[in-house]
């Protein structure tokens, strides 16, 4: 399905992301990466960085960000609050099945991950979608740290060469 073809905001709601972030203590990221350079790697430090639980799972790894990587959403023992998929958008229904069957708080596709059919088969199970949306970039919008790096430098300047 093309990304044009249905309205993507209803899945960008502020109140969805705000009480997604503020409620979930334990984040499953699909097609977490061990590649250190991977934005998927980056999100996931962040998010333990931030307190939350990131649970890998990447079929080819063993372990990623010193936890247990699983094969599938199906095989993770504890509960999940929020689904992060980084993975293409052809992998998204899929996904949102699995989603459902765990009973998951909201799937979370990154940026460019857009699949209509996955949004309405995880909204069909109960579990709340935001789609196109960084969870790294709204955590930090809604925490108050954003900054490049992640990490709050308690400086804001529009003054070139920064304050003195």
């Amino acid at each position: 399905m093309s990304p044009a073809a249905f309205d993507l905001t209803r899945y960008q709601d502020s109140l969805t992301i705000q009480r997604a972030l503020h409620n979930a203590r334990t984040v499953a990221i699909v097609g977490l990466s061990t590649n250190e350079l991977r934005a998927s790697y980056f999100v996931g430090y962040y998010l333990k960085r931030h307190g939350y639980r990131v649970i890998p799972v990447n079929p080819r790894e063993t372990e990623i960000l010193g936890e247990k990587s699983f094969k599938s959403l199906l095989d993770v023992p504890e509960p999940i609050d929020i689904v992060n998929v980084f993975r293409t958008p052809d992998a998204v229904p899929a996904i949102a099945d699995e989603a459902v069957k765990v009973r998951a708080g909201t799937l979370w596709c990154q940026f460019t991950v857009i699949n209509e059919e996955g949004a309405r088969i995880a909204e069909a199970g109960g579990v709340s979608v935001v789609m196109d949306r960084c969870i790294k970039v709204e955590h930090a919008r809604y925490v108050g740290r954003m900054h490049w790096l992640g990490f709050n430098t308690q400086i804001i300047t529009s003054v070139r060469g920064g304050l003195q």
